[in-house]
């Protein structure tokens, strides 16, 4: 739904949403902060994805490149992708949220992102700006390799269509055409959430292997025993 007096765009697709948020867990709300191992675990996480520079990663992607090799979305875009430049010229990290799978033997880190893209023109500058708000969902689960070790690693790692809202800021934008500017939101809800996750979700695998061995060892023993995470708020 694309709105220009508001100019909000929710892209998220109402059959994929129901049956990804039937199947998980719904986070602590973002006011309560849990402590114990899940808050050492969010924690850990949070301060890791800023530390290794996971948001300064993403403004670097070459994000036209990324488009043109779509060609098949793209329509009529390919050569107007020959004039224009798109870049993330924000990109921050909102506070995540960590829940536990009904049987008790898996987690799930949901990773809020907003990100501003500037589509602009050589000489003209900035069109248009766009606000895209992302949640990626990363199923943390405990591991056992052949000499004995458990190790906590990242099964499923993705996009929730139903949690993306793309927004139109402000601009010369407004001037294109609503077809124009509904096929760009079309291709950014199907090209950039598999990008950012492409990004973000090998960055939680590495934070995973890094943790303090007795945190490490206190959430997998739980997850293996599927043993409840007491929500200390």
């Amino acid at each position: 739904m694309f709105h220009t007096g508001g100019l909000i765009v929710f892209c998220g697709l109402l059959a994929q949403t129901m049956a990804q948020n039937q199947s998980l867990p719904v986070s602590p709300a973002r006011d309560q902060v849990p402590k114990g191992l899940l808050g050492s675990l969010q924690g850990a996480l949070s301060n890791g994805l800023v530390s290794e520079d996971v948001l300064s990663s993403l403004k670097e992607l070459p994000l036209v490149n990324m488009l043109k090799n779509q060609s098949s979305l793209l329509g009529k875009l390919p050569s107007l992708l020959n004039i224009f430049d798109l870049d993330i010229i924000d990109a921050r990290l909102l506070e995540m949220g960590l829940a536990p799978s009904p049987d008790g033997h898996r987690l799930y880190a949901t990773v809020p992102l907003s990100m501003v893209f500037n589509l602009k023109l050589p000489l003209v500058g900035s069109l248009f700006e766009l606000l895209m708000d992302l949640d990626i969902t990363a199923e943390i689960l405990a591991e056992t390799d052949e000499a004995g070790n458990v190790h906590l690693v990242v099964g499923d790692c993705s996009h929730s269509p139903g949690n993306l809202k793309i927004t139109l800021l402000n601009g010369k934008g407004l001037r294109f055409t609503q077809a124009f500017l509904n096929t760009l939101t079309g291709i950014f809800t199907r090209v950039i959430p598999a990008v950012v996750q492409s990004q973000v979700c090998p960055v939680i695998n590495t934070l995973l292997g890094q943790l303090d061995i007795t945190l490490m060892h206190g959430i997998a023993n739980k997850l293996i025993q599927g043993a409840e995470f007491v929500l200390e708020l």
